[in-house]
């Protein structure tokens, strides 16, 4: 039985539980559990993480907790008992968890491996927390480092700054705003600015002596020396080496490891050394022999120095190695660290042993006690400790010491009767007054213990040594009277005996007889002479003598031997015990001096503060005995020194004696009596306030007011304890009085910085310290009246001195920090004169930082929720006096600009955010009545409508993001939570109030405004916090965006009529509101769209306002990235819903779905601009963005901005002449008028004309860029017409010779033609403007089919490509996922009149060929009936599909959808026919070119005759002849005749025609090739005899080859042509895939014919192995086979990519750049030939035309013929060159308006020719306007528009054309001049700043899309007006008539739409 738990309330999961049994609850390993109910070993519950679902679960799993339970029952709440520190730890690893995984996966390692250390680290933490076995301390320590890795941990990854109190996480709940604010600051700051230490420690640890020869003993002694005063500043720290220089003692780490303490900032200069004097132990001399003498001697050894910069950068320097010196000569050792400090080189140099010192150094900083604490394994192990010399610079109370520093300093010493100079030693002893040697008091340094006599080094043969040797004497206090100190002196001899000799002997007291200790400096000793025997351990006997030359004593006995020898010692004292001024005695010894009291109270204030502290207890002590004693003779001294004292305390230096003072009055002051005399004192003072001469006086008695105050109060109880509360009322009325002249003194007016000003100032300064004794002595109460009546007393006028106002307000501001303050009764007294000069001091807006200060102390007093009766009557204060100047002073502050220094910005953003807090914690602390009483204050409407508004205003900079630091996202929630609910406290007003007549707009709008931003605040956006912090958010404050939702629900439902003042004006910010991704939020509002639609449909009859505003809004923001699909279908269905049952209706449906469907395009832009490269996806669609706005929207504003977006992501992609095209979108829109226009997006404020003619020219730009020059003519003409209206012929000239660069690019330069491909996009996966729809998309530059399936591939990861290309059935269309058909389609061009025309060079036709393409063609081979195995011909039918677009490529877009599809069969007859037409125009260009020399050799007409003549024989045309010319069919398809009459002209055309080819071959074969053609003739017999022929002239009338003129023609534009031996060569595609069965090199014509289909679906396809450099094959495979793959085969890659079965793999890598077809193989500007750099290329390419997929007369392979380099050079473009030059015609003929064409054969029109060979162009255009735009093309030529297909991937090799559609395409072989060009476009000219330009070639009667009128074809019969033409000069032209063309001037643009913008 399940029964609910009473204990088990809460536990950690401790292993994982999958949850497999029925009702199991699935948790994992370290979830939190709540446990509800228990049975069996079962617990029923949930995770904390997921609380809605329930289920059962071990017990034995979970770990149990100790918890407290809120609302215990259905909804309680349960918490775990632990620190709050345990708590926040658990929650933040876990959310950091997640995070960290996150981190690895966007590769941040440095941050992943740094988290993962803080994380164990706090883990490790956590583990000794809860261990619970730390002490107090320790505890504290932990969690402090706790709390700093969270804070790190947080900041860095972006977290919230979490606010803490005492390292517990604080509830915002249980403090007040301001407190809040507090401690938000406060780590803030500490996370910003360190507070820098102001001690620091250096730690010095001695490693070893490196050194080549030691075999001695060492002493080291290191010391800090100030190089700047040139003295030592610390002690020495003294440590042994042994004779290895390595430490004596290694394991006492105190012997060599020392702490340099208490270094102030000030001493952390570049100019503080450590300076390490070493001194051997041994022999006088180092090379003596070991045996010479045994005494040891302290010899010096070396120097070492180094400055402590090195530390300042970092603070720890490890093996440091010092380099050790030695002084050139003895004499200077004294001063060797001096000279190696200055450098000075002459006097020292390396030891010779070249020794090296080992240390390390450690710097650390802060307070001594927070290292030890911080570094206690570090002091435990053991430490000395070296202070600095004499005190530091803070003395601390209760500091003992009493150290004497002597430094040894220099001697003069005579010979004594020796040749050579004495080895002085000094011995130095500590003799006590009675004669013994004080043992232990001789301290060398800090790392060495004491010992009880000290040797000084010896310096050899030295008489005036100088040894600078540092002791310390730390001799007790008590020891000190009568002991002094003994130098002996010893001569050092050097023999054998090593003995040492007394020869002289110095002494000096300690303290002199008058008590004063050896005064501090330099002391000249005499030198006693004594002898080695003489008893000088017997000290009284020389006591009496002289011992300074300084001091000699008169009464002396004995007489003075010598004076010549001295002794020189420095001593310096450093005791808090004894004193060395005499004065400081006299005073303390006031009794046996009476008569000198009051010189040494004069001459107190002489003496140096530290003498006063040290005898500070017993310097009171004497001061006031005098003053009990004779208070009336010396009360006023007395005073004076008291007050000089106390003020002494001030002083930093001696700040830590004040608790010293302290103790004295608790503890130690007796003087009961006192009270009486200092308050008469100090009230005489105040009285002369105004007494200049004393002003100085009085100001130092007024800092003293605080301890003169506690010496009266102290005094008075002291009085009072003794004589049981005597003369109270007595005391009472004193300090009434005095109270009374300081109120008065108050009260005086001065103006300006006067003394009495001034004075004041220092008595406010020291008032408040004054509260805490009066509450000792005085009621509560009664001292709040007087501090009131005193505060009160103080002038109220603001323009007194300025630095009077300010400590005025500091006096304020510590007495509400007083302890008199924090008690609720003072405080009900104090408050309103604090208000007072606060408000005063708001509404000069002066002091704010202070007045901030003063209210948040204010507020901290008043906690959330307290319901206190006096809470309430404050609150009612506060609000009366201030509410009103703190929104103003907020609004004044926020208003002005801040200031430019960081430190006042801080300031600024402190002071605003002090303000802020203020204002919420008023507000919070409000009630009902509060708010009651406001709202009733105001007297008049328009003073609660300014208040209204200003508060909304306030509430609005609150909200902003700026206010407080990104992550103080606690402080924001709390804002936000007062700011909700004041709004709907205030929300009632506005309704009460403004409706109705009292209506008024502002008002509503500024709190509609409010709630909208509100709403809107990033920080109440639950959707991007993680699940634990949003848990905790909506059970604290619910989500707050639902509640204000609602009320503006509610607002805007009172409104009634008015909504109409606020339609259009809401619709944006409303709209804005409903995208946020809340459910709730957005069905509250969403329905208001519907109300607004009701009111404006009774206004103005339609919503078109609604609908404008809505389109608007909706597409900024939903590009900022706002909005979902699900918001789209809750727009769509709740407002349905709503208009169900309106009369408007049918219009409010048509709104709801315009603004749906543009919804849909927005975040399908939206999600394809989230893409980091420009795709055909991105244009796409923002092309269907840009025509909705268009079409349907007809938003003239939206429409060019995406024009513009368009234009920059094609020129990202660079597609240059797409964005040509879609600039010239914005151009059509223009006029050329003078009107002005607006500044828009990036053009400046300009004319219409203007504006116009900068698209113009950036349009030209652009075509020029793409190479789609014969679009930017037309522009060019366009712009020059303008220029000529206005006689600008400056500009006229530079567009003119634009206008010719084009013309000579389009002759000079090359240009591919690109390939077209069919994409069908199927299945609902892809987005709505791809959906189900099919588009012919332009290829880039050298792309394939492969390419271009990968790319698309590429774009759509997820899509599948489709393997048929069969149209798709409805699963497809239905299904959900993305299906990808893709292949290639040719164009079929509208312009057949330019390219039947002859003469026309092919680089001026290619451009029309793939410009302005509607409708492109696709064909499928199938057999109908039963298939001939013998024969397919028979039934082989091919099935054309015409896809017609909705908009002619190129244009705008890559890809065009297709909007219409035409489907026709084509009979095998007729096939045939296409196929021989094709094939015989083939021959014939090729001929032509060959005659013309325009091939480079004669290869390719070698392969194509080859082909058709080995196909004839083996098969061929025979087997059309066994098809249709059969008796059977003709007699069952009798309607064929004419066709068939046709079939049978053609083959005796093709036989005429390889007639007079093999007749050309012979003329220009090559020798090496004469085989090959005499192969091909007999074989041509052979073929002459299957068909019957035996004379042509039998058959055909015509002459041998049809050539008109009975030769090929030559263009009249063409040159011969260089070629190279290299020469272009054809490679004819063969079928991508052959059916498995059918031999692919067999001699059947049949194979690649029936694979035809198949190839048009795969993407697979082979090269065909057409190499030029290759031997024929004698294979006799069919004329199909090589170009039967169909227009629009799916293969595209480059033929040398594809397999080739005839070419090894070595030779297929050459291919690719020698050997590529026209279409494939750049020309030599792109891949020069290295060796000759000079020459130019041109490769006149002959393709086959683009024949059907079954063509009898090729042969299979068609393999190439490897001929040898034929003898034209390409020195022969010199020839050409000259020929070009000599006059022939340089202007093309004008090609004609184009015409549709159509084959009657054919049931649709469609226009099919082959594609020329493809230049290599980026732009292509749709056809403009006729002109004569003809270039010299120096790519890849072809002769014949007809052969071109042949070489375009997924195009058949001959072109299905009909008779009618060839008939002009005999374009005779061009001979050109290639110029000398680079691969570089020829720069425009510099005058010609040619930006962008464009046109869209729309086909007249098409559809409404608009037509660019600069490139629109008018409606004329009339041809459209040309420039004149040149004459036609041929210097051999038989025809010399000279052509013109008629000028009709040029129609005026229709009349359109002129933009605004």
């Amino acid at each position: 039985m399940w029964i609910p738990t009473e204990h088990e309330k809460y536990g950690v999961v401790i292993a994982s539980f999958r949850g497999t049994v029925p009702h199991g609850l699935s948790l994992e390993i370290g979830d939190t559990v709540q446990i509800l109910e228990k049975c069996d070993g079962w617990y029923r519950g949930f995770a904390l993480k997921n609380p809605h679902i329930k289920g059962i679960f071990p017990s034995s799993y979970i770990h149990l907790k100790n918890a407290c339970v809120k609302n215990k029952g259905q909804f309680e709440m349960v918490t775990p008992t632990e620190d709050s520190v345990i708590t926040e730890m658990t929650s933040t690893l876990r959310d950091w968890g997640t995070m960290w995984k996150q981190l690895y996966v966007r590769n941040e390692g440095d941050l992943f491996h740094r988290l993962w250390h803080i994380m164990n680290e706090i883990l490790d933490l956590r583990r000794q927390v809860l261990v619970g076995h730390l002490t107090h301390d320790r505890m504290k320590d932990v969690k402090r480092h706790i709390t700093a890795r969270l804070d790190w941990g947080n900041e860095q990854l972006g977290l919230d700054l979490v606010p803490r109190k005492e390292y517990a996480m604080v509830d915002p709940d249980e403090i007040s705003i301001t407190e809040l604010y507090r401690l938000m600051e406060h780590r803030h700051r500490k996370k910003d600015t360190p507070v820098p230490a102001s001690s620091h420690h250096l730690l010095v640890q001695m490693k070893s002596l490196m050194c080549s020869n030691l075999g001695e003993e060492l002493e080291v002694i290191f010391s800090l020396f100030d190089s700047k005063e040139n003295r030592p500043i610390s002690e020495r720290f003294f440590l042994r080496l042994n004779r290895n220089g390595l430490p004596k003692c290694p394991e006492k780490p105190e012997r060599h490891c020392s702490l340099f303490v208490d270094l102030s900032s000030s001493e952390l200069r570049k100019d503080i050394y450590i300076t390490v004097h070493i001194i051997r132990i041994g022999r006088m001399g180092a090379g003596e022999k070991k045996n010479a003498c045994n005494v040891q001697y302290r010899r010096p050894f070396g120097c070492a120095v180094l400055s402590i910069a090195d530390l300042l950068a970092g603070d720890a320097k490890d093996d440091l190695i010092l380099k050790v010196y030695m002084c050139n000569t003895e004499s200077d050792w004294y001063q060797i660290h001096e000279n190696i400090i200055k450098k000075l080189n002459v006097r020292y140099n390396l030891t010779g042993s070249n020794a090296g010192l080992a240390v390390s150094l450690q710097l650390f900083h802060g307070d001594i006690e927070q290292i030890r604490r911080d570094y206690t394994s570090m002091f435990t192990h053991g430490l000395s400790i070296t202070r600095k010399l004499g005190f530091s610079n803070i003395i601390m109370p209760g500091e003992m010491r009493n150290d004497l520093y002597i430094t040894i300093e220099r001697g003069e010493f005579e010979k004594g009767g020796k040749s050579v100079a004495r080895n002085v030693e000094v011995t130095m002893h500590i003799v006590d007054s009675s004669g013994q040697i004080l043992k232990d008091f001789i301290s060398f340094g800090s790392g060495e213990p004491p010992a009880s006599k000290f040797h000084s080094f010896v310096l050899y043969h030295n008489n005036s040594p100088r040894w600078a040797e540092l002791l310390k004497l730390p001799v007790p206090v008590d020891k000190f009277r009568g002991a002094h100190i003994r130098f002996e002196f010893r001569h050092c001899s050097t023999k054998e005996k090593g003995e040492k000799k007394l020869f002289g002997f110095s002494f000096v007291p300690l303290m002199q007889e008058n008590g004063r200790t050896l005064p501090d400096g330099t002391h000249e000793l005499i030198v006693h002479k004594c002898e080695e025997n003489t008893n000088i351990q017997d000290s009284s006997r020389y006591l009496k003598l002289p011992f300074s030359k300084g001091i000699l004593l008169g009464n002396n006995n004995q007489a003075i031997k010598t004076t010549k020898e001295s002794f020189w010692i420095t001593s310096f004292l450093c005791s808090t015990k004894l004193t060395q001024n005499g004065d400081m005695l006299d005073l303390l010894k006031w009794r046996t001096h009476p008569d000198k009291i009051a010189g040494c109270l004069t001459k107190l204030k002489e003496i140096d503060g530290s003498e006063i502290v040290k005898f500070l207890q017993d310097t009171l002590d004497t001061l006031f005995g005098i003053l009990d004693e004779n208070s009336q003779k010396y009360g006023s001294k007395v005073f004076d020194s008291l007050v000089h004292i106390i003020n002494l305390l001030q002083d930093s230096k001696f700040h830590h004696f004040k608790p010293v003072m302290d103790t004295y009055i608790e503890s130690h002051f007796a003087g009961a009596l006192a009270y009486r005399d200092l308050i008469k004192v100090l009230k005489w003072y105040v009285d002369r306030v105004t007494d200049m001469e004393i002003q100085e006086h009085i100001h130092e008695v007024l800092k003293a007011l605080e301890y003169i105050f506690k010496y009266i109060v102290q005094s008075r109880r002291l009085f009072s304890l003794a004589t049981g509360g005597q003369n109270e009322e007595e005391f009472r009325c004193c300090i009434q009085e005095l109270l009374m002249s300081i109120r008065f003194f108050l009260s005086q007016e001065s103006k300006g910085a006067s003394a009495l000003s001034q004075s004041q100032a220092v008595f406010l300064s020291s008032f408040p310290a004054v509260y805490s004794e009066l509450l000792k002595l005085f009621d509560v109460r009664e001292v709040a009246n007087l501090v009131h009546d005193t505060l009160g007393s103080l002038p109220t006028i603001m323009h007194v001195d300025e630095s009077l106002q300010a400590v005025k307000l500091h006096c304020i501001g510590k007495t509400v920090e007083s302890q008199l303050y924090a008690n609720p009764e003072s405080r009900y007294i104090l408050l309103p004169v604090v208000l007072h000069h606060l408000h005063m001091h708001l509404q000069e807006q002066k002091d704010l930082t202070m007045c901030a200060r003063i209210l948040s102390n204010i507020f901290c007093f008043i906690k959330k929720n307290s319901s206190e009766k006096s809470v309430l009557e404050e609150i009612d204060v506060i609000v009366n006096s201030l509410l009103d100047i703190l929104l103003r002073t907020i609004l004044e502050i926020t208003s002005r600009p801040q200031p430019s220094g960081s430190a006042m910005r801080l300031q600024f953003q402190d002071v605003t955010g002090e303000f802020v807090s203020c204002l919420l914690s008023l507000l919070r602390q409000m009630t009902d009545r509060h708010y009651q009483q406001l709202l009733d204050r105001f007297n008049t409407k328009d003073e609660l409508r300014d208040f209204l508004l200003q508060i909304f205003t306030v509430f609005r900079i609150l909200i902003r993001p700026e206010m407080f630091p990104k992550d103080w996202t606690v402080m924001r929630l709390v804002a936000n939570n007062v700011i909700i609910t004041t709004v709907l406290y205030l929300s009632d007003a506005l309704r009460k109030n403004f409706l109705n007549e009292n209506f008024d707009y502002k008002i509503w709008d500024s709190y509609f405004y409010l709630a909208v931003i509100f709403i809107n605040q990033l920080c109440l956006q639950l959707e991007m916090f993680t699940p634990s912090k949003k848990k905790k958010l909506l059970e604290k404050y619910g989500d707050m965006r639902v509640t204000m939702g609602c009320e503006i629900f509610s607002m805007w439902q009172n409104l009634g009529e008015h909504k109409l003042h606020f339609i259009p004006a809401l619709i944006g910010p409303f709209l804005e509101v409903t995208l946020i991704p809340q459910p709730d939020l957005r069905n509250v509002m969403i329905p208001i769209f519907h109300d607004m639609m009701d009111w404006e449909q009774r206004r103005s009859g339609n919503f078109k306002q609604v609908e404008a505003k809505l389109i608007d809004k909706l597409d900024s923001l939903m590009s900022e990235g706002k909005g979902d699909e699900t918001y789209r279908e809750l727009f769509n269905s709740i407002l349905l819903k709503k208009i169900e049952r309106e009369t408007w209706r049918e219009s409010g449906v048509s709104l709801i779905a315009t603004v749906t469907r543009l919804m849909e395009r927005l975040l399908d832009y939206r999600d394809c601009m989230k893409m980091g490269e420009v795709d055909g996806k991105k244009i796409g669609c923002t092309v269907s963005l840009l025509n909705f706005y268009k079409t349907e929207l007809n938003k003239e504003e939206m429409y060019i901005r995406y024009i513009h977006k368009l234009y920059d992501l094609h020129l990202k992609a660079q597609n240059f002449t797409e964005a040509a095209y879609t600039l010239l979108l914005y151009d059509e829109l223009l006029e050329w008028s003078d009107r002005p226009l607006r500044e828009f997006l990036n053009y400046p404020m300009q004319t219409e004309w203007q504006r116009k003619e900068y698209l113009h020219l950036t349009v030209i730009q652009n075509f020029d860029r793409g190479k789609c020059w014969e679009n930017g003519i037309i522009l060019c003409r366009k712009i020059a017409e303008q220029y000529e209206s206005y006689y600008d012929y400056r500009n006229l000239s530079k567009m003119r010779m634009m206008e010719a660069s084009l013309y000579d690019k389009i002759m000079d330069q090359q240009r591919l033609e690109p390939e077209f491909f069919r994409v069908g996009f199927y299945g609902k996966k892809f987005p709505f403007f791809l959906r189900n729809k099919e588009f012919v998309c332009r290829g880039h530059d050298y792309e394939r089919l492969e390419a271009f399936q990968q790319r698309m591939l590429n774009e759509f990861p997820h899509a599948i490509a489709m393997q048929h290309a069969n149209q798709p059935d409805e699963t497809i269309f239905q299904a959900e996922a993305q299906y990808l058909q893709i292949y290639a389609v040719t164009p079929i061009p509208e312009s057949q009149e330019v390219l039947q025309r002859e003469g026309i060079p092919d680089n001026i036709k290619s451009f029309y060929k793939v410009n302005h393409i509607w409708r492109f063609r696709y064909d499928r081979p199938f057999h109908k009936g039963t298939k001939d195995k013998e024969n397919e011909f028979k039934s082989l039918w091919v099935e054309r599909t015409t896809l017609i677009l909705v908009q002619s490529l190129p244009g705008i877009s890559r890809w065009f959808e297709v909007e219409k599809r035409e489907v026709v069969e084509m009979s095998p007859l007729e096939n045939a026919i296409e196929v021989l037409e094709n094939k015989n125009q083939q021959l014939r260009t090729l001929i032509s070119q060959c005659q013309t020399r325009q091939m480079p050799n004669i290869n390719p007409l070698t392969m194509c005759l080859n082909g058709v003549i080995d196909a004839a024989v083996n098969g061929g045309v025979a087997r059309y002849q066994e098809a249709f010319f059969v008796k059977e069919y003709i007699l069952n398809h009798p309607e064929d005749g004419e066709k068939i009459a046709r079939l049978r002209e053609l083959m005796l055309e093709q036989a005429q025609i390889l007639e007079f080819g093999l007749a050309v071959h012979e003329k220009f074969v090559p020798q090496d090739m004469r085989p090959l053609h005499k192969k091909l003739v007999d074989q041509f017999f052979v073929m002459k005899s299957s068909l019957g022929i035996q004379e042509f002239s039998a058959c055909v009338q015509a002459s041998p080859v049809h050539f008109p003129n009975g030769s090929p023609r030559v263009c009249r534009n063409s040159a011969p042509a260089s070629m190279s031996p290299d020469g272009a060569r054809v490679i004819p595609r063969r079928s991508p895939l052959s059916y498995p069965a059918v031999n692919r090199y067999s001699s059947s014509s049949l194979s690649s014919q029936a694979s035809a289909e198949v190839s048009n679906i795969t993407g697979q396809s082979e090269s065909s192995d057409e190499v030029f450099n290759m031997q024929p094959s004698p294979s006799t495979s069919s004329l199909s086979s090589t170009h039967s793959a169909s227009p629009n085969v799916t293969s595209s890659a480059p033929s040398s990519a594809r397999a080739s079965p005839l070419l090894s793999d070595k030779h297929k890598h050459s291919r690719e750049n020698s050997c590529l077809s026209p279409r494939e193989r750049p020309c030599s500007a792109i891949y020069p030939i290295p060796s000759e750099p000079s020459q130019r290329m041109l490769l006149n390419h002959t393709g086959d035309g683009a024949l059907p997929r079954s063509d009898p007369n090729l042969s299979g392979p068609e393999k190439a013929v490897n001929t040898t380099p034929s003898s034209w050079s390409l020195d022969s473009g010199k020839e050409a060159r000259n020929i070009s030059e000599s006059g022939k015609l340089m202007s093309p003929p004008v090609p004609p308006r184009p015409t549709q064409t159509a084959s009657p054969a054919r049931h649709i029109a469609s226009v099919s020719p082959s594609p020329a060979s493809r230049s290599q162009m980026k732009g292509s255009m749709q056809s403009f306007t006729p002109s004569p735009v003809e270039c010299h093309s120096s790519g890849l030529i072809s002769n014949s528009p007809v052969l071109s297909g042949s070489y375009s991937s997924g195009i058949s090799s001959l072109s299905r054309c009909s008779t009618s559609e060839t008939s002009g395409f005999e374009s005779q072989g061009s001979e050109q001049t290639i110029p000398n060009y680079s691969v570089s476009e020829e720069p425009v000219r510099k005058e010609s700043k040619t930006p962008p330009p464009y046109s869209v070639y729309e086909r007249t009667l098409r559809r409404p899309v608009p037509l660019p009128q600069s490139l629109s074809i008018p409606v004329s019969s009339d041809p459209p007006a040309l420039p004149p033409k040149p004459l036609l000069v041929r210097p051999n032209n038989l025809e010399n008539s000279s052509r013109r063309t008629e000028q009709v001037p040029r129609p005026r643009p229709l009349p359109r739409k002129v933009s605004q913008l």
